[in-house]
């Protein structure tokens, strides 16, 4: 399985932005897919989790929040990240991940926001 994250850019604060990531390959052993971030300087942290019926968990962290959303199109191989009311603590490298027998990564898309 391979995954492809894109969407991401320099925006700033309390703008919008729309990440999707593609998976190929192997794409019939997908299960559940997700977003992680790492911010600069700190360790990667889960953003939110959907499985393949498209049930959506969000980290602690961000579903207080209520500014991301998780969505997945099974026809397209592909999973979005929806970020609404962007802050500058949203700056961070964006990665998506696909279970698959195991857990795979995409290479990340960076996301800098500015006040």
């Amino acid at each position: 399985v391979q995954l492809q994250a894109s969407g991401g850019g320099s925006v700033m604060a309390g703008g919008s932005l729309r990440l999707s990531c593609a998976a190929s390959g192997t794409t019939q052993s997908i299960g559940a897919m997700g977003w992680h971030r790492q911010a600069p300087g700190k360790g990667r942290e889960l953003v939110a989790v959907i499985s393949s019926q498209g049930s959506a968990h969000y980290s602690d962290s961000v579903k207080t929040e209520g500014r991301f959303t998780i969505s997945r199109d099974n026809a397209k191989n592909t999973i979005y990240l929806r970020i609404n009311d962007l802050k500058s603590e949203d700056t961070a490298v964006y990665y998506c991940n696909a279970f698959a027998e195991r857990l795979h990564w995409g290479q990340g898309t960076l996301v800098t926001v500015s006040s």
